[in-house]
């Protein structure tokens, strides 16, 4: 017998685990595509022998970000039209399709080619990955906002987005070097295009579900009428930059994905040439995910306790204490030294792993106050504005490293054998690409972020949204 679904007053279906496991399949489908980028760097350093170029090139495509992020965001927003569904869902079908093929292109392996047909390849394809990745992924992150509006709830939906970043990143972090790396550590260029187009498939898929599953709740009024001003994206940029929480969150985000983008090529040259086993690179990276998922559950009772900006400034001084650590090395690289280096790596995920879990909550709060103090909630544009800026530090913090990386002797030529003193020069490398994201992280949501419990309590009190505490709670979707 078909158990019947439950419904709210309003009439729509109460919020419970389908809300969770759906919102957690959106980010799944997302990292399908974007999980791959961390192998960006080695791809077209060792394989496309491009080096430098690339670090130029990769600043160079961050001028396609600064147009298609905010763009999208306020087409999205200025768009007035009824959907079957909802916009925000139609604009992720129309998204999840191109990324079949998108992630793809940025791995076109073509390494006899001249430079500047490389550099064509190169543009041409992080520019059609990134529309398409865009046009998913804005309007996903503005459906926080609307699946409901109770805080906990946003906790609930925040922490499993979360739990789908962790699933769609295990995928290739473990799979992935045991595939595109040949017994030498040399990494399969033609290995990678066919697990893109792969992987752009299984996302199609998890955004599918997610659609189907999704339940809005916090319906935005559409009004067609002619006196209604235009959307003015300046404005929607000045009321985001005098938007606390939203620029905290940012430098915050920003320093996560300086840390987790910007050293990736440098850890996987530790595992080529340091450790010398790139194979178990994906193993390590994901033992370190632990403290995520322990913490995970937690997540939404904790938030009831203690707040997410007091959790997540705990979780960033967890992160600086281990990146800290990261610089004890070993002489000769003994047995201790990849020891301490996992430790090191469990005590910074669990400081990443508590602000990840929040994060998104905490933009979906950035954005009530955006119409808390402007009386517009402009979700496209201040999601778009957010997404840029991490987007800048995913690409401005891999060209800056690998630009260090080479100052210090790396070679895109010796592929997986890098002489020993640059491998000793990307261990430490690593240790402060993490700390200074760390201190980024805390600068972010320590002193610039401020809806601290006390006043986000005020402020959905105010916006007559439902404050949930803990005696309320009677139900735990986590």
């Amino acid at each position: 017998m078909k158990k019947e679904t439950q419904l709210a007053a309003n009439g729509k279906r109460k919020f419970g685990m389908r809300d969770c496991l759906a919102y957690a399949a959106g980010d799944l489908g997302c990292n399908m595509s974007f999980a791959l980028k961390s192998t960006m760097s080695i791809f077209w350093t060792q394989f496309m022998g491009m080096d430098l170029w690339y670090a130029l090139l990769l600043i160079v495509v961050q001028v396609w970000d600064a147009i298609n992020d905010p763009l999208i965001g306020s087409i999205i927003d200025s768009d007035r039209r009824k959907y079957k569904r909802n916009k925000f869902l139609t604009y992720i079908w129309v998204g999840s399709l191109g990324l079949i093929v998108g992630g793809a292109c940025c791995f076109l392996p073509f390494p006899n080619a001249a430079v500047w047909a490389k550099a064509i390849i190169f543009i041409a394809g992080y520019v059609v990955w990134d529309a398409f990745y865009t046009v998913a992924n804005v309007p996903y992150g503005s459906l926080l906002g609307l699946i409901s509006n109770d805080v906990k709830d946003r906790a609930s939906l925040s922490a499993w987005r979360s739990v789908g970043s962790i699933f769609g990143n295990m995928l290739p972090m473990v799979i992935l070097p045991c595939i595109i790396y040949d017994k030498d550590n040399n990494l399969i260029g033609e290995r990678v295009f066919i697990a893109a187009l792969i992987m752009g498939v299984l996302g199609f898929i998890c955004f599918q579900f997610m659609i189907r599953n999704t339940e809005i709740r916090v319906e935005q009024e559409i009004t067609l009428q002619e006196e209604k001003p235009k959307f003015n994206v300046f404005r929607a940029f000045v009321n985001f930059m005098k938007n606390r929480p939203a620029v905290g969150a940012t430098v915050a985000a920003m320093g996560m994905f300086i840390g987790m983008q910007g050293a990736a090529t440098a850890v996987t040259v530790i595992f080529q040439s340091y450790f010398k086993n790139v194979q178990i690179s994906g193993i390590v990276q994901l033992f370190a995910m632990i403290p995520i998922v322990c913490f995970t559950p937690l997540a939404r009772k904790m938030v009831a306790r203690f707040g997410k900006k007091e959790l997540a400034t705990f979780g960033s001084i967890c992160s600086i204490v281990a990146a800290a650590a990261l610089f004890i090395v070993t002489p000769d690289n003994t047995g201790l030294d990849l020891i301490l280096y996992i430790v090191s790596q469990l005590i910074f995920s669990l400081g990443l792993g508590i602000y990840s879990t929040v994060s998104w909550a905490m933009m979906g709060d950035a954005i009530d106050y955006n119409e808390w103090k402007t009386g517009n909630r402009e979700e496209g544009t201040v999601y778009s504005l957010h997404s840029f800026f991490r987007k800048l530090a995913q690409g401005i913090g891999p060209a800056l490293v690998l630009v260090i990386m080479v100052a210090l002797g790396y070679e895109g030529a010796n592929e997986g054998n890098q002489v020993w003193e640059v491998a000793v020069r990307m261990r430490y490398l690593v240790a402060g690409t993490y700390l200074f994201s760390a201190i980024l992280q805390f600068v972010g949501l320590g002193l610039v972020y401020n809806l601290d419990k006390k006043t986000l309590e005020h402020m959905n009190v105010e916006l007559g949204r439902e404050v949930a505490t803990s005696s309320e709670d009677t139900s735990d979707p986590v």
